[in-house]
């Protein structure tokens, strides 16, 4: 295969685990009996990375090389080390931003955020590891290449990085309709950490109740919610205007 993020055969994929290599994700070939299979499985599960296991249609496009029933995709992009970033911008910046983004599946959508965040001046994008959107081809397109001006990082856990963040010296806030708080009310000028929520289920329970504030947007119209990138957009501008008020 000429695409050098795709990996494939039981051996190179164990290799690319053990040097810990930013993997996506792997599929497995459902019904196989080799032992090796399972090696692969238990490593990737180790780093928390996406294991499935598919039927042997999804591997015809891999029918003419040795793909031993293992295909790994590769990170299209360098993700950043989590604590080094922020301590890295904490020493750089009076007011940094970050950005959170707990359960954004479509990659039109985080290709879309990953744009605006870079025109914005959002210091780094903070991802989990598990049920988010790839960085793949069609992020990258749709940010414009956003992708690789801006610090990405993957973290196993959201409330591990809030924590985090917390302790040192950000505020927490969550854009989300279940407040009576306008987001326009809140101080967006100090150290910020926005946390924007999936395109379905928003940001999750357990994670609105470890933040410092909760903000929403006015919806004037019969429409319930606004698309998350659209949302997501107004919310970064709001945080300039703030920071741009002499």
């Amino acid at each position: 295969m000429e695409d050098s993020h795709i990996i494939y055969g039981i051996h190179s994929v164990l290799e690319a685990l053990k040097q810990n290599k930013d993997i996506e994700k792997i599929n497995l070939l459902k019904g196989s009996d080799n032992p090796k299979l399972k090696e692969v499985e238990g490593l990737a599960k180790q780093q928390t990375v996406k294991v499935s296991y598919v039927p042997i249609q999804k591997f015809k496009k891999f029918e003419n090389v040795n793909h031993q029933g293992v295909v790994a995709f590769s990170s299209q992009i360098a993700y950043q080390d989590f604590e080094s970033t922020v301590e890295a911008v904490l020493v750089s910046k009076e007011s940094p931003l970050f950005l959170l983004l707990d359960g954004i599946t479509d990659v039109r959508n985080l290709g879309a955020i990953l744009r605006t965040a870079e025109c914005t001046g959002v210091d780094a994008v903070i991802l989990p590891k598990n049920g988010s959107a790839q960085v793949n081809n069609e992020t990258i397109k749709t940010s414009a290449g956003a992708a690789f001006n801006i610090s990405i990082c993957k973290v196993d856990h959201l409330k591990d990085a809030i924590f985090y963040l917390k302790s040192s010296g950000i505020q927490l806030v969550a854009v989300t309709e279940k407040t009576e708080h306008s987001i326009f009310d809140l101080n967006l000028s100090q150290p910020t950490a926005l946390i924007m929520g999936g395109e379905g289920d928003g940001i999750q329970q357990s994670i609105l109740k470890m933040v410092d504030q909760k903000g929403k947007l006015p919806l004037l119209g019969e429409i319930e919610s606004l698309n998350v990138s659209v949302a997501c957009g107004v919310v970064l501008y709001e945080t300039v205007r703030q920071r741009l008020k002499p």
